[in-house]
């Protein structure tokens, strides 16, 4: 098994995934840099923490763990959120980077111990802190989320969110709580936030989403009983919309459009039979 904390040698071909401030360096075609080190307009290497990520197109991708502001790695490209990522449909990086992003907030997070509160030491041999105090270790943290696509008949109920960007409306989500299951989880956000009971639940898909370090587990499910009442702290606005009207909606690459995907085409294929 290869060590988080490896060393790049000078002449490996790798991708640079460079983490600041929670957002993450692209080139000119929306890219983390790739290239060898040794010709590459790199800094001194020795002076940041570099963690081996993992692989894509059979090259290695290592973080380095920047410093918010750090304008050392200007010549590679600009620090940017993780969406230009989402909005080239390039899933496989998307997700590495998903990952070097939730791992540095991983790192930035748990530099002194939650239980004593002594400095924290990386473990050299897999992806972890150790307190060498109290022995306390910790792993990265990952938030499990259900996303659910609810029909009834051939319209789809999409709702906006205070924290959607302007006209955006979307599927239901929401955080797995202590002691639920996913099916739980669904029944009761699908309740607290829009007043109806829903039946037929199936899964579809996951995705990572580090918006700090979610796990978003996707459905569908059928619309059962009740009337819509959203929860005013939670949404602004939202109703059943046809596939023909659609609001504008998550863009493609994302869970919530394959989701809406998923419903449009079962829908087609049930007007087929």
């Amino acid at each position: 098994m290869t060590k988080p904390y490896q060393r790049p040698s000078a002449d490996e071909p790798a991708w640079w995934f460079i983490c600041a401030g929670g957002e993450i360096v692209l080139d000119d075609d929306h890219q983390p840099p790739h290239g060898r080190a040794e010709e590459l307009p790199l800094p001194t290497l020795d002076e940041y923490q570099i963690i081996w990520l993992g692989e894509v197109r059979e090259r290695s991708c290592y973080l380095v763990l920047a410093d918010y502001g750090d304008d050392a790695f200007a010549a590679l490209g600009e620090f940017q959120s993780l969406r230009p990522l989402i909005e080239k449909h390039d899933e496989e990086m998307f997700s590495m980077a998903s990952r070097a992003k939730q791992i540095t907030e991983f790192v930035s997070t748990h530099r002194f111990c939650g239980r004593c509160g002594a400095r924290m030491q990386a473990v050299d041999w897999e992806l972890a802190m150790q307190c060498h105090t109290c022995k306390h270790r910790c792993y990265p943290r990952i938030s499990p989320c259900i996303i659910v696509a609810i029909r009834k008949g051939k319209k789809i109920l999409l709702a906006r969110g205070e924290r959607h960007r302007p006209g955006l409306y979307s599927v239901l989500a929401g955080f797995v709580e202590s002691g639920e299951t996913l099916e739980q989880t669904l029944a009761r956000e699908v309740m607290e936030e829009s007043g109806i009971k829903v039946k037929n639940v199936q899964y579809v898909c996951s995705q990572p989403w580090p918006f700090p370090n979610s796990l978003m587990m996707g459905f569908t499910a059928e619309w059962e009983s009740g009337d819509l009442h959203f929860d005013p702290f939670e949404l602004e606005d939202g109703a059943w919309y046809g596939f023909d009207e659609l609001p504008d909606i998550p863009l493609p690459g994302t869970i919530a459009n394959r989701l809406i995907e998923t419903v449009k085409a079962q829908i087609e294929q049930e007007s087929e039979t």
